[in-house]
């Protein structure tokens, strides 16, 4: 399975905002849709991630009282793990489990497609496996019967 197969059942819902986005917005919209990421984008190209994580460390840094006042561009992950749509399922598990990744963009040249997230890799392999075991269980239930021998 690769990562194009991911984002066809996933769709095209796709979350940007840009780098001088101010944080406490970010956060906002990230609560508002329910989401743990936000693709930060600026002139066309992706500069960086947005995670849950980002944000829960600028808490901390501001003795998680309130968020920070500065703005996506001082709390983004500058440099994020990509993939591209032909990458397999299996390497994008092990890059998510060595680099604690919970969110790729998924990027053919420099266009972004979209994100993948953990949840949608556990998702698609459940899914997959579930779609092999009723394939089998058919072809047990249906095995042909065995003749007896002929003497």
């Amino acid at each position: 399975m690769k990562v194009s197969e991911i984002l066809q059942v996933k769709g095209d819902i796709l979350y940007t905002v840009s780098p001088d986005t101010p944080l406490a917005d970010a956060a906002a919209t990230m609560a508002e849709r329910d989401i743990g990421s936000l693709v930060v984008m600026e002139y066309g190209d992706l500069v960086g991630m947005l995670t849950f994580r980002e944000v829960i460390k600028a808490l901390h840094a501001n003795q998680g009282t309130t968020l920070p006042a500065g703005t996506v561009r001082k709390h983004m992950d500058d440099a994020p793990i990509t993939v591209t749509p032909e990458t397999e399922v299996n390497e994008v598990r092990r890059i998510m489990l060595e680099k604690h990744a919970r969110y790729l963009p998924v990027m053919n040249a420099r266009t972004l497609l979209g994100v993948i997230s953990f949840y949608d890799v556990a998702k698609a392999v459940l899914e997959a496996q579930s779609f092999e075991n009723r394939m089998l269980k058919a072809y047990i239930r249906d095995w042909p019967a065995e003749q007896a021998a002929e003497d």
